[in-house]
C-alpha cells in the first residue's frame, strides 16, 4: 500500500497502524489500515498494518521517513470513541521523564520491554528504531479513546464509529499536513465518532 515516485509536499512518511485485534477496542489501528487500503494516496505514503510487531516497525522505521504517523488507541480519559491528533515531545520520546520509583519493579520492567503482553509500546520502539539510526522524522499519533480494553474480538460502536474519522484525519494529514499553530500535544484535535 505504497504509492511510487518521491512523494508530494508531505514527503515520505509512514503510516504505522498498531493494535491488537485480540484485546477489543486495541484493534482500532488494524482496521484503520483495513480502510485506509482502499484509497489512493499521494506517492511515497505507505500504510502497513504492524498489528503488535514492534521490530518490524522499528527496522522499517530504519529505512529513514520524513514524518511518521502512529495509528493506535490510546487512553486520554475522554469518551471512548474520541479520535485525538497529539504530537508527543521528541525529547521524552513519549516516556515519563522523571519515573516514579514506588512504581515497583514489574511496572518499570513493563516499561522496558519491547514484549508486554498487551502487544508493542510505540515509544520504545521508536528509542529501539533510534538506535538503529532509523529516522521517523516528525511523529503524529492519531489515536482514539477506547471504550474496552478486554479480550475479545471486535470494536465496540464508539470505536467503529470513529475509524471513519481516523481515516479522514490521516488522508488530511498525508495529503495536506497539519494545519500550521494547531495545538496537538496540550490540546489534542478531537471529534467525537
Amino acid at each position: 500500500m505504497t504509492g511510487t515516485g518521491t512523494g508530494t509536499g508531505t514527503g515520505r512518511t509512514l503510516v504505522a497502524c498498531l493494535g491488537n485485534i485480540f484485546l477489543s477496542d486495541d484493534g482500532f489501528g488494524v482496521e484503520v489500515a483495513r480502510r485506509l487500503a482502499r484509497y489512493q494516496l499521494p506517492d511515497g505514503v505507505r500504510v502497513t498494518d504492524y498489528g503488535i510487531r514492534g521490530m518490524h516497525l522499528a527496522y522499517d522505521l530504519a529505512e529513514g521517513f520524513d514524518s511518521t504517523i502512529l495509528v493506535d488507541a490510546t487512553k486520554r480519559g475522554g469518551e471512548p470513541g474520541t479520535v485525538y491528533l497529539i504530537e508527543p515531545d521528541p525529547a521524552t520520546n513519549g516516556t515519563s521523564p522523571d519515573p516514579d520509583p514506588d512504581d515497583g519493579t514489574a511496572a518499570m520492567l513493563a516499561r522496558m520491554s519491547l514484549l508486554n503482553a498487551h502487544g508493542m509500546q510505540p515509544d520504545l520502539v521508536l528509542g529501539l528504531a533510534g538506535t538503529l539510526g532509523a529516522e521517523a522524522g516528525r511523529v503524529l499519533v492519531v489515536g482514539c479513546e477506547p471504550a474496552s480494553l478486554e479480550e475479545g474480538i471486535g470494536l465496540s460502536a464508539p470505536v467503529a464509529a470513529a475509524v471513519d474519522d481516523a481515516v479522514r484525519m490521516v488522508t488530511k494529514l498525508v495529503t495536506t499536513g497539519p494545519e500550521d499553530g494547531q495545538e496537538m500535544d496540550v490540546n489534542p484535535e478531537s471529534t467525537k465518532g
